[in-house]
């Protein structure tokens, strides 16, 4: 009895999901068609694919054998894409989304890929890591450009850059006639501390713990824009990553002493591993290369996620 390649297609969503409702929104479709094509593989075989219909969804012994199938023969879909991409290269009026948790990296890319394809449509939605990572999970976006995203099988990630923390001073502070300045200088500064999940506070407590230093006092205001604005008018100092430093005429920033060479920051461009070689995302790839020579530190090895 031949396989409906639908079915099988939906199953092969579910399986790397494990959700009906994700692999729904990662297939376009509705949650009660996938159900009812899934139900369908099932009974036209007489079989039982997953053991249960709760998330997260569990194969079954016979689901572990044929997913190991299914994914040679969507790798081996990919390729057909791939090879048959190649000869009509990409749609003038194709459609980019990127999500993204570094708005300069995002710009850059957003630009290079307006360069090669001038009537592209191109959407930006701008998120923590753990947001753009979700919304390209969801099928809301393309690609990603994600801070040292958790590794995954289901992604393909590609280091876009490296960046270490810098401090930011009010521009008449007596510390900015140093070039550079040693971690131990925030024992007598008040520090203007980002929210809890930014990665700039996180990277900047592991560098006054490794130092064995604290602030002289904290002040909380949660947004980089506060906290630069806070620093403006002279409350206090705050970390930023290099590349987000606008030029500010009221704001100093100086390097700190120390920091390991290939930064406390990791940048990625990513993908779904099965979009890996399509058109589109082979375009995106392009542009990335290009930007990964304007990396503030050196980039780590290719290929995976640090």
């Amino acid at each position: 009895m031949a396989v409906n390649l639908q079915h099988l297609r939906t199953f092969h969503a579910v399986a790397i999901e494990g959700s009906i409702s994700r692999a729904a929104r990662r297939l376009n479709v509705s949650q009660p068609t996938l159900s009812q094509q899934l139900k369908a593989l099932e009974e036209r075989h007489g079989v039982t694919l997953f053991d249960g219909r709760k998330p997260p969804l569990r194969l079954s012994a016979l689901g572990r054998d044929l997913f190991a199938i299914s994914q040679r023969l969507f790798a081996a879909s990919t390729d057909v894409d791939e090879l048959l991409g190649e000869a009509r290269g990409l749609d003038a009026s194709v459609n980019l989304r990127i999500a993204s948790d570094s708005p300069p990296y995002a710009a850059r890319l957003i630009a290079g890929f307006h360069r090669r394809h001038v009537d592209a449509s191109i959407s930006l939605r701008v998120g923590n890591a753990r947001e753009v990572i979700a919304a390209l999970r969801e099928g809301q976006a393309d690609v990603a450009i994600a801070s040292d995203p958790p590794g995954d099988p289901l992604f393909a990630y590609e280091p876009l850059f490296a960046d270490n923390v810098v401090l930011a001073l009010q521009a008449g502070h007596p510390l900015t006639a140093e070039a550079s300045l040693p971690i131990h200088i925030i024992r007598d500064e008040i520090l203007l501390r980002r929210e809890a999940s930014s990665r700039t506070r996180v990277a900047s407590e592991r560098v006054m713990s490794v130092a064995g230093v604290e602030p002289r006092g904290v002040i909380d205001m949660h947004t980089r824009e506060a906290v630069r604005e806070g620093i403006a008018l002279g409350l206090g100092v705050g970390f930023f990553y290099s590349s987000e430093c606008p030029p500010d005429q009221r704001i100093a920033y100086r390097p700190i002493e120390g920091l390991r060479p290939n930064g406390e920051l990791n940048g990625y461009v990513v993908c779904l591993a099965d979009r890996r070689r399509s058109a589109l995302i082979r375009e995106v790839m392009v542009v990335a290369e290009a930007l990964r020579p304007l990396s503030p530190c050196p980039l780590a090895p290719r290929g995976a996620a640090a």
